[in-house]
């Protein structure tokens, strides 16, 4: 039996979304459908339709959704102070982003998004503005080997990614997860020192 507050009043689009997500955490995508949002919400089941045309531009919403939180993470970095440890900071925002939303951050990344779906290419460079901003300016200061900082942090990325999915699935429990992530940063770090 679902535990929800059906939409009365204000913005359908975000009611949509909420419980769209709160669904994908219940059931996965498989479990999402806009008839069942549309009675989860207290809706007709054309309402829905009239801010997604279907459950792939559902999907696009969410994962932008995702993208724009992701960049609030990154926000919150402390603009000043060693790059390094701007870096580990960088790291553990997106491993605790990770870790809070396991079933959103296969979706975000999924390429199954509509191509005509702008906005997700948007959301995304927004949200890592502030890691590759980072590290070019960790390049400009010297810290960090030179080449381009947007393949830089996809590379950084992926290896984060590959982590958060370690821990999220259990196969990483003998240790602890703080000290895995502050192990990668470490070589990551390594690894972008100017030789």
């Amino acid at each position: 039996m679902s535990t929800h507050t059906p939409y009365h009043h204000g913005d359908l689009r975000a009611a949509l979304l909420t419980r769209a997500e709160s669904t994908l955490r219940e059931a996965g995508v498989d479990g999402l459908s806009l008839r069942q949002l549309a009675r989860d919400t207290g809706v007709s089941h054309a309402a829905p339709n009239r801010h997604f045309r279907d459950k792939q531009a559902l999907l696009d919403a969410l994962a932008v959704t995702g993208f724009e939180r992701l960049g609030t993470c990154f926000d919150q970095v402390v603009p000043e102070g060693p790059i390094t440890a701007r870096l580990h900071t960088v790291a553990h925002a997106y491993l605790r982003f990770a870790m809070d939303n396991p079933e959103l951050l296969p979706l975000m990344f999924a390429r199954r998004h509509s191509s005509t779906s702008a906005d997700i290419q948007e959301s995304v460079d927004r949200a890592f503005a502030v890691p590759i901003a980072l590290i070019a300016e960790g390049q400009a200061a010297g810290e960090i080997v030179a080449g381009d900082p947007k393949r830089l942090g996809v590379t950084a990325l992926a290896a984060l990614q590959g982590l958060a999915t370690f821990i999220g699935s259990g196969y990483v429990v003998d240790y602890d997860s703080r000290a895995l992530l502050d192990d990668l940063v470490h070589h990551l770090t390594l690894g972008l020192l100017p030789r």
